[in-house]
C-alpha cells in the first residue's frame, strides 16, 4: 500500500505546511510529478502529488487549474514559494479548499526532489515490507503442508492469513475441508464456478476464476498437475491486495503437491485403472463401473469406442486428459464415447500410431479392443498416423473384387438414393448407420440429428433401394457399395 500524504508532510525535514484540505490527507502517494503546465492532467494518472511554483497560475485560471487536478483523482497539490510567487496566490487557496484539494506550501529551501526522494524511500519500503510479509506467510504455509493434516492445515492457515474463510474441495465440487465464517454458504454457491472450469480444462482457458460482489470478493483454484484433481476457494470481504495474491498462489501450489504425493497418487491411478480394464474386458461391467466410482472416477455410458495408442506412453496418458485411458503391455487402451471418439482421435495422433475399433456396447468391450489391436497393427505396418478397423475390414475385402464390376454394382444399387431429390442426407445417414452397427443413437449423434430423424431416413432409405435393412446380407452390399463410392 502506497504512503499516505500525512506521512510525508509529517516528515519534518521537508518543513511542508497543510493550507487545505486536512481531512483529506488520508489519501494514498502513488508518485510525485513536477510540472509547470497550466495542464498537466493528460501527463498524470491519478493518485500523485503534483509539485509547481505556479509559474502560468493566477487569480483568472487558479480555479480551472483546481478542477482539471481533482477531475484527474491527483492526491494533492504542493506550491513551491520563492521563486514565483512569494506566497500562495489566495485564489488558489480558496479553490483549493472549495475542492476539498490538499494544498501544501513548499518552503524556498525545500528542493522538489527533496520530496521525490522521500516519496520514493517509502514506496520502496512498503513494497518491501509486503515481500517480507508475503515470504513470512509462504514459510507459515509450507510448514502447515509438512503437518500429518497436511491439506487441510494449509487450508485453515490460509484462511487465518487472509482473515476470511477458505474451502477445499474434490473434483466433483464435494467439499472436504472448509474453515472461516461463511465457508460452507460459499460452497454451494460455487458450483456453477467450478463447473466452468471443468469444461475449459484442457482448453487454454484461465488457471483460476476472480469473482466480486459489493459484499465479497472470491479467488477459486483448480488443484492438479496433469488434471484437474480438486479445487480450493478464498473469500474475502475486501479486495485481494497483491500480498495475498501471492499468499493465495503459495497454498495452491502446496495443496498440488500434496495431492499428486508426488508422483505417487498418479501412479496408483493408473495401476487402478489397468485393473479396471481387465476387469472390463472380462465381461464385468457393473464391477469396474463400482471400483471407479469409489475411486471418485467414473466410466462412460452409452456406445463406446475403444482406441489402442501406440507410441509415448506417458504423452498419450497426459493427452487423454480425463478420458478413460489405461496404459497395458505396449500400448495405452482408451475407451471413449462414441460421440467424442474424433476428438480424442485429433488430440491424440501427433503422439503416436491409432487403431480405432467400430462402436461397439459396454458389453462388447473385448470385441473393440481386438478390432482397435487389428488396427493399430495395421497401423504400424504401414506407418499411418490412424486406423480404423471399419477402413481395415473394407480395404481387405475391396482387394479381392474386380473394380469395374464393383463400380457398376455400386452405380446400380445406390442410383435410387442418388436420384432421390435429398440423396445426400440418405447417402450420409446410411452410411453412419453402417458404420455405427445400426446403433440408431450413435449414428445419429454422428450426424448431429434426433434419432427419429434418422430412423425416418432409414425407412426412406429402404423403400427406395426396395431392401431389408436389417438383412445382413443386404447390410453387406451396400456397405461395399458406398466404399465403392468413395
Amino acid at each position: 500500500m502506497a504512503p499516505t500524504l500525512r506521512t510525508v508532510v509529517r516528515r519534518l525535514s521537508l518543513k511542508l505546511g497543510v493550507l487545505s484540505g486536512q481531512d483529506a490527507l488520508d489519501r494514498p502517494v502513488r508518485w510525485v510529478a513536477v510540472s509547470e503546465l497550466e495542464d498537466p492532467t493528460p501527463f498524470l494518472e491519478g493518485g500523485e502529488l503534483v509539485l509547481t511554483t505556479g509559474m502560468r497560475l493566477d487569480a483568472r485560471n487558479a480555479g480551472s487549474y483546481v478542477d482539471r487536478l481533482v477531475g484527474r483523482e491527483v492526491t494533492g497539490l504542493g506550491f513551491g514559494i520563492g521563486l514565483g510567487h512569494e506566497k500562495i496566490p489566495a485564489a488558489l487557496v480558496d479553490a483549493a479548499a472549495r475542492a476539498g484539494l490538499p494544498l501544501i506550501e513548499v518552503p524556498r529551501d525545500t528542493p522538489f526532489v527533496a520530496i521525490g526522494k522521500v516519496v520514493s524511500e517509502l514506496l520502496a519500503a512498503e513494497q518491501y515490507d509486503e515481500i517480507s510479509r508475503a515470504f513470512a506467510a509462504q514459510g507459515r504455509l509450507t510448514r502447515a503442508a509438512l503437518r500429518p493434516e497436511g491439506p487441510q492445515a494449509v487450508i485453515d492457515r490460509l484462511a487465518r492469513e487472509l482473515g476470511g474463510w477458505a474451502l477445499l474441495l474434490d473434483e466433483a465440487g464435494a467439499v472436504r475441508h472448509a474453515t472461516g465464517r461463511g465457508a460452507a454458504v460459499a460452497a454451494e454457491g460455487l458450483r456453477p464456478e467450478l463447473e466452468r472450469l471443468r469444461k475449459s480444462e484442457g482448453r487454454g482457458a484461465p488457471a483460476s476464476l476472480a469473482l466480486s460482489t459489493p459484499l465479497e470478493h472470491v479467488i477459486v483454484q483448480p488443484l492438479g498437475a496433469r488434471r484437474i484433481r480438486g479445487f480450493f476457494a478464498v473469500g474475502l470481504e475486501r479486495p485481494f491486495t497483491p500480498v495475498a495474491h501471492t499468499v493465495v498462489n503459495a497454498a495452491g501450489s502446496l495443496l498440488t503437491l500434496a495431492i499428486e504425493h508426488g508422483g505417487e497418487h498418479l501412479a496408483a491411478e493408473r495401476r487402478v485403472r489397468s485393473a479396471v480394464l481387465r476387469l472390463l474386458l472380462a465381461g464385468q461391467v457393473q464391477a469396474g463401473r463400482e471400483t471407479l466410482e469409489r475411486l471418485g472416477d467414473g466410466f462412460p455410458c452409452g456406445p463406446l469406442v475403444v482406441i489402442a495408442a501406440g507410441g509415448d506412453g506417458e504423452a498419450v496418458l497426459e493427452a487423454a486428459g480425463n478420458e478413460f485411458a489405461a496404459a497395458d503391455e505396449d500400448r495405452v487402451v482408451l475407451v471413449v464415447p462414441a460421440g467424442r471418439a474424433d476428438t480424442v482421435v485429433s488430440a491424440l495422433r501427433d503422439h503416436g500410431p491409432l487403431g480405432v475399433g467400430a462402436t461397439v456396447s459396454p458389453e462388447d468391450l473385448r470385441t473393440g479392443l481386438e478390432q482397435a489391436d487389428r488396427a493399430l497393427a495395421s497401423a504400424r505396418r504401414g506407418a499411418v498416423p490412424v486406423m480404423r478397423f471399419a477402413d481395415l475390414a473394407g480395404q481387405s475385402l475391396m482387394s479381392l473384387l474386380d473394380p469395374d464390376v464393383t463400380a457398376a454394382f455400386s452405380s446400380a444399387l445406390l442410383a435410387p438414393l442418388r436420384e432421390h431429390g435429398s440423396r445426400a442426407d440418405l447417402l450420409a445417414s446410411l452410411r453412419a448407420y453402417l458404420e455405427c452397427n445400426g446403433h440408431w443413437d450413435a449414428a445419429a449423434q454422428r450426424l448431429g440429428v434426433h434419432r427419429h430423424t434418422l430412423r425416418y431416413r432409414m425407412r426412406r432409405a429402404a423403400e427406395l433401394l426396395g431392401r431389408d435393412l436389417d438383412d445382413p446380407a443386404v447390410r453387406a452390399e451396400l456397405w461395399v457399395a458406398l466404399a465403392v463410392a468413395d
